[in-house]
């Protein structure tokens, strides 16, 4: 079983949009010979790529939800996660490395590190992810794998270094030199399946030398054993140099760069042979759970099948036979008929059929030992929950989850639609975190939020095909915030005299602006001015104002309430009676505290060729934008700005027509900042015609 385990790699391919992410996996399936013909994904043949299942991804050529399946190469066993490069799908990234032992950074040549290359590597770094990177399409006209490079060492601050160095660029990209070999790889036959292995070409070998030097000198770092060859100027066995690269590698100290171009099929069976030779197995990678029975202690797990069992549910999907949940076992095994409990629910459940995941076929298994990725079928859970043998409280600490930033309403035409909508709206919700629904309680709409325009476009369209739900949206809302920008006292008496018992309660003290926290609540009573069980009570009032602002009603944030002073009966006061206290404290005392109104701004990169660049900035400063900077990239500008998410709606369109369609844009939350005075101005106006409409 040890031995096997070594041989299991699960690996995610991840990088910005538009890199080949999902050519690439296309052609490690063909090589692995889980596919016998590649189809591209913008598929001309009306089939679309293996892992672009839903007919939405086939027809934007996108991938949305991150897809898992499984090959061999070489007697290791691979699990490949493809996953998304939108922002707007982040939470699929996310619950991707969650539970990776390794990464593929796909890079494009001639675009290089990109802004959502920076976000994935983040995301990389927050779980401790090792990875190499492939430098895809060399064959692109302006490619240029030696500025990719720095970019990684200047930009994401990596210690990159090449392995291969590419035989000819663009048109007459033939292949790599292999720098630990010092080999020249060619790839021929119609699909590149035959290698072939010659000498390195004449006038590459100067450069090829230079470059090994590089690798060796970055190398030894991570092995004595190789220091002490280089010192005594020994022949260096690739296998030593191949153990000290993945030392480094595994350290998360040393990246190594591989090339290529994977929809010309050059370079990918090499880029395997590094997955199985440098990326780790379940057992190099420490993996920690908290053990809820003492207080949360952190546990090391262990790949371990004999040990009791801990996995996490990372992705949920509803198929035509029920609820399939995605699982990563860390330690112990999953075998029909075991019976685990939900840690999160303390829910026991008895496990039934389990299957292995192709994109969208699947294949029966009878077990998942421990380091191996399947699925279950018909389990009630959420995405994030961890399963446990009876006898043990593990928890997997969760996936970050970020807030959402935009939402729409959204109306169904009849009761029928209403009925698959909220079906729809179960699911979704269900399997993604950051799509979030809730019935507005004044206006009576159905509202749903999530993290940009194209995410939300995506589900309101899966809605009309997945569950023939005719629904029309509202205009897009942004999600603005209320807050305070000065101290102010508050002393009020909240009393009822009204037969029988009355009411009573005095709170007094002061509201001030607090950064970086929602809400913070500080008591600061002396001498029992109010006795100790009604300041719950006074914070649950404070806390119910929070809501709905009493400036536009939105949610209020930043707000630190010291509560110093009170007054209560013994006989009229009563929990309700601070609740309505402190309640009407904040309402009194919120419009001296100098209330404002925040909006989320966006990080919005826009890559276009550098003749729109004058536009392009035009466009950005008319919305309210703040440029940061813009560089030259060869042929293309990058340009990058703040933007408040209200004038974002709608941008893709613009961009378009601006740029004859060459540009693209990324965008994701940045920040919550005050909103310019003329727009305060327009927001209110806003609310009071509304408010007028209602009554």
């Amino acid at each position: 079983m040890k031995e096997q385990i070594q041989n299991v790699r699960n690996i995610g391919i991840s990088a910005h949009i538009d890199s080949g992410k999902t050519t690439l996996t296309e052609r490690i399936l063909y090589y692995t010979q889980r596919i016998h013909t590649i189809h591209d994904v913008k598929g001309k043949d009306g089939v679309g790529a293996t892992m672009d299942s839903m007919e939405l991804e086939k027809e934007r050529g996108i991938t949305i939800a991150s897809a898992a399946t499984y090959c061999e190469w070489n007697t290791h066993e691979i699990n490949i996660i493809d996953t998304p490069g939108h922002v707007d799908f982040t939470i699929e990234v996310e619950r991707s490395l969650r539970v990776l032992d390794g990464a593929i950074l796909v890079l494009c040549a001639v675009a290089g590190v990109q802004s959502q290359s920076i976000t994935v590597d983040q995301q990389m770094k927050r779980y401790k992810v090792p990875g190499i990177a492939f430098i895809n399409k060399c064959d692109r006209s302006g490619s240029d794998p030696d500025r990719v490079i720095r970019q990684l060492k200047e930009k994401l601050g990596h210690n990159a270094v090449a392995m291969q160095l590419p035989i000819g660029l663009e048109a007459d990209h033939q292949g790599v030199v292999d720098l630990v070999s010092m080999k020249a790889i060619y790839f021929d036959g119609p699909n590149g399946e035959s290698i072939r292995i010659e000498d390195i070409p004449d006038s590459l070998v100067d450069d090829a030398m230079t470059k090994r030097d590089e690798l060796i000198d970055a190398a030894t770092m991570y092995s004595d054993e190789l220091t002490e060859a280089v010192l005594d100027e020994r022949d260096i066995p690739e296998d030593m140099l191949l153990e000290a690269v993945r030392r480094g590698t595994l350290t998360r100290k040393l990246t190594p760069v591989f090339m290529g171009s994977a929809y010309k099929n050059k370079g990918v069976q090499p880029l395997l042979d590094a997955v199985t030779r440098l990326l780790p197995a379940p057992t190099d990678v420490e993996n920690e759970a908290l053990d809820m029975e003492r207080d949360e202690a952190p546990v090391t797990l262990l790949a371990d099948d004999n040990l009791p069992t801990v996995a996490l549910a990372f992705k949920l999907e509803d198929g035509q036979y029920g609820q399939l949940t995605y699982i990563r076992a860390y330690q112990g095994k999953l075998e029909k008929g075991d019976t685990i409990i939900n840690v999160r629910t303390g829910k026991k459940v008895k496990v039934g059929r389990l299957v292995r995941m192709h994109a969208d076929q699947m294949e029966d298994i009878t077990r998942i030992s421990a380091g191996y990725i399947g699925a279950l079928f018909g389990i009630d859970c959420a995405s994030g929950d961890t399963f446990t043998s009876p006898e043990i409280r593990y928890s997997m600490t969760s996936m970050y989850v970020p807030d959402p930033v935009i939402s729409l309403a959204i109306v169904p035409s009849d009761s029928k639609a209403q009925i698959n909508m909220s079906k729809a709206l179960n699911r979704f919700s269900k399997e993604d975190p950051t799509f979030r629904t809730y019935a507005d309680d004044e206006t009576g709409e159905t509202i749903i939020e999530g993290m940009g325009e194209l995410h939300l476009e995506v589900y309101v369209e899966r809605m009309h095909r997945e569950y023939d739900a005719d629904v029309t949206t509202g205009m897009p809302r942004v999600r603005y915030r209320e807050t305070i920008t000065r101290l102010a006292e508050f002393n009020f008496t909240h009393k009822k005299q009204t037969g029988g018992a009355g009411q009573f309660g005095r709170v007094a003290g002061y509201m001030e602006p607090v950064d970086g926290e929602e809400f913070v609540f500080e008591n600061q009573i002396r001498g029992g001015a109010i006795p100790t069980q009604y300041i719950p009570a006074c914070e649950k009032g404070f806390r119910a104002c929070l809501a709905k602002g009493p400036k536009m009603e939105f949610p209020v944030t930043g707000i630190k309430i010291v509560l110093n002073d009170g007054a209560s009966h013994s006989v009229d006061s009563s929990e309700m009676a601070f609740q309505a206290a402190a309640r009407g404290a904040f309402r009194e005392v919120y419009p001296k505290a100098g209330p404002v109104i925040h909006e989320p701004i966006m990080k919005v990169v826009v890559e276009t060729p550098t003749e729109f660049q004058g536009a392009v900035m035009g466009s950005l400063n008319q919305r309210r934008g703040m440029i940061l900077g813009s560089q030259d990239e060869g042929v293309m500008s990058v340009v990058e700005a703040e933007v408040p998410m209200a004038e974002m709606f709608g941008y893709s369109t613009i961009l378009r027509s601006l740029t004859q369609g060459k540009a693209q844009f990324t965008m994701e939350f940045g920040t919550y900042r005050q909103v310019p005075k003329g727009v305060a101005e327009e927001l209110e106006k806003k609310a009071a015609t509304e408010k007028k409409n209602v009554a």
